[in-house]
C-alpha cells in the first residue's frame, strides 16, 4: 500500500465542509470496517474520501499511525471485490499524531462489494445497496459483451424481415458515406454489412427490432409496440383518440410522426407584406423527430410489456419510453455536454447510418436548441417508475403561469404564484415528488417542472442527493 503526505491546511479545509455524499469522518482506524463499507459505496457512486482521526464535527484530532496500522488497513482492503486500492495520504497534526485520508474514484467495474455485500451512498449515509440497484449496475457492467439486442432471435431468419426497409437503410447509409456498398442486395449480406448478424449467420434481436414486418413480431416480440393517444383535457380520464401499432422501429417512428402531424394544433401567422397565411406545426418538427428517435433507440427492449408511447394533452405532449437512464446519466445531465453511451449500440448504429441520429450525445442538446430557436422552452426529461418521459409544453397552455400572458392579453395572474406555492410545500416537506406537488397544487407535472426549474436557476431551490432517494433544500 503506497502512502503520500498531504497538507494539514488542505485537510482542515476539507474537514470544515462537513460530511457529505462524498466525504465521511472516522475518529480512528478502529472503525476501519465501517470505513471500508463507505469506500465501497463511494466506488459504486462518484468516488469520495474517508478521513481517519477526525471528529463528527470536523475537528482534526489525529491518531497514532504505525506500520501495524497500515498493515491492518491493507488487510481490510482485501475484502473488496473486484479489488479496490484506495489512495492513502498521511497528514501530520499535533503531538506526533496523524490524520489518514483515504480516497477512491468511481470504480471502472461496478458493483463493488465489501465482504460480499454491496453498499451505496445516499446523502451522508452509507447503506446496503438495494437489490434492484445492484442488478442494474451488474447489467451495465456486462453490457459490452452480453445484452438483449445482441442475442440470436430464436426461430427467425432473413426471409421473415422487411427486405424493402433493409435496402432503403443500406442505400441511405451508402449515400451518407457511412457504409461501403457490398455490391449485393441479398438480405443476409445486408444484415452482415450492417453488423446485425451474431454467432456467424444468425439473425440478431436487433435486426428484428429494425426490420420486422407489421404484425410479424407477434407473439415473439410483443414489445415492438407503439401506443398513441389524444386525451381530452390534462389528465388520462377521457380519450379522443387511442391506437396501437406493432412493427419495426422505423415503421413505428413514421406512424408516430404521422400521428403528431395529424393531431398537433397548427400555429398560423400572417407574413408581413404578403396577403397570405403561413401554417406550421405548433412545435418544431425536427425537435419532435429527434425525441422520437431517442425513444426508439434508447428504450429497454428486454421488457416484454414495453413500448414507446406518445400522449397528447391540451397543455403538453409526452413521449414515453420504457426503461431507465443508465451509466450514471440523470435528466439534468442530458442537457449538458455528455458522451454517448447507447443502451442498444447495434440499433443506435443503424439509426446513425441511416442519418436519423448522431453519435456524440448531442440529441437532447439539439432538441433544446431547436425549441429555443422556435421561441419555446426546452422539454423536461423526467423519470417515472420504469420509464423515461420527455414532456413538451404546448405554447399557450398554462402560459399565465410562466409568462403572465396568453396571446398578448394579461390574465391577471402573477408570474410567481406556482413557484411560491412549490417553495411553501417543499419547506414543509422536502421529500415531495413532482407528481405529489402537482396533485397538491392541482397543476400539471409540466407546470411543476417549470416552476422548479425557475427556482433552481434563481438559486432559491437546491436538489440534495440523487433523483431517487434525495430531497429538496429551500434557500430563503
Amino acid at each position: 500500500m503506497t502512502t503520500f503526505t498531504r497538507s494539514v491546511v488542505d485537510t482542515a479545509a476539507l474537514a470544515a465542509a462537513g460530511e457529505s455524499e462524498s466525504l465521511e469522518f472516522k475518529k480512528s482506524t478502529a472503525e476501519k470496517d465501517r470505513a471500508c463499507r463507505t469506500l465501497c459505496a463511494f466506488a459504486n457512486g462518484l468516488g469520495g474520501r474517508v478521513l481517519f482521526g477526525v471528529t463528527p464535527s470536523g475537528k482534526l484530532i489525529g491518531q497514532s499511525v504505525g506500520d501495524r496500522t497500515l498493515q491492518d488497513l491493507a488487510q481490510a482492503f482485501q475484502g473488496f471485490e473486484p479489488p479496490l486500492f484506495p489512495l492513502v495520504e498521511r497528514v501530520p497534526v499535533d503531538a506526533g499524531r496523524e490524520v489518514l485520508v483515504l480516497t477512491v474514484a468511481r470504480s471502472a467495474r461496478v458493483p463493488v462489494s465489501f465482504r460480499g455485500v454491496a453498499y451505496e451512498r445516499v446523502l451522508n449515509t452509507t447503506r446496503t445497496m438495494p437489490r434492484e440497484t445492484y442488478q442494474r449496475l451488474l447489467l451495465e457492467e456486462m453490457h459490452a459483451i452480453e445484452r438483449w439486442e445482441n442475442r440470436p432471435a430464436a426461430g427467425w431468419d432473413a426471409s421473415r424481415l422487411d427486405h424493402r426497409e433493409m435496402v432503403l437503410t443500406l442505400e441511405e447509409s451508402i449515400r451518407r458515406g457511412r457504409i461501403d456498398d457490398p455490391g449485393t442486395r441479398e438480405p443476409l449480406e445486408i444484415l452482415r454489412g450492417l453488423g446485425l448478424l451474431v454467432e456467424g449467420s444468425r439473425v440478431s434481436r436487433a435486426a428484428v427490432v429494425l426490420f420486422c414486418r407489421d404484425q410479424e413480431p407477434l407473439p415473439d416480440f410483443p414489445q415492438l409496440l407503439l401506443k398513441v393517444a389524444r386525451f381530452k383535457g390534462v389528465t388520462r380520464d377521457e380519450f379522443l383518440d387511442n391506437r396501437q401499432f406493432h412493427g419495426n422501429a422505423f415503421a413505428l417512428m413514421r406512424r408516430a410522426e404521422r400521428f403528431l402531424i395529424e393531431s398537433l394544433p397548427i400555429a398560423g401567422r400572417i407574413i408581413p407584406g404578403r396577403m397570405e397565411r403561413e401554417d406550421t406545426p405548433l412545435l418544431p418538427v425536427e425537435a419532435l423527430r429527434e425525441a422520437l428517435a431517442n425513444a426508439f433507440v434508447h428504450r429497454d427492449y428486454a421488457i416484454g410489456g414495453g413500448s414507446v408511447s406518445v400522449a397528447l394533452y391540451d397543455d403538453r405532449l409526452e413521449i414515453i419510453s420504457i426503461g431507465d437512464l443508465h451509466f450514471g446519466l440523470t435528466p439534468e445531465a442530458l442537457f449538458r455536454e455528455h458522451e454517448s453511451r447507447p443502451w442498444n449500440p447495434m440499433i443506435a448504429r443503424t439509426f446513425y447510418r441511416r442519418g436519423i441520429i448522431e453519435t456524440w450525445g448531442r440529441g437532447t442538446l439539439k432538441i433544446a436548441r431547436l425549441m429555443r430557436e422556435a421561441g419555446h422552452q426546452p422539454p423536461v426529461v423526467s423519470l417515472r417508475p420504469g420509464a423515461v418521459v420527455v414532456t413538451f409544453g404546448l405554447p399557450g397552455a398554462d402560459a399565465h403561469e410562466t409568462t403572465g400572458k396568453t396571446t398578448g392579453k394579461t390574465t391577471g395572474k402573477t408570474t410567481g404564484k406556482t413557484p411560491a406555492a412549490v417553495m411553501r410545500l417543499l419547506a414543509e416537506d422536502p421529500n415531495l415528488s413532482v407528481p405529489q406537488l402537482a396533485a397538491r397544487l392541482q397543476k400539471s407535472e409540466l407546470t411543476i417542472h417549470r416552476a422548479i426549474r425557475t427556482l433552481r436557476e434563481s438559486g432559491r431551490l437546491e436538489r440534495i442527493g440523487p433523483d431517487k432517494g434525495g430531497h429538496w433544500r429551500v434557500i430563503e
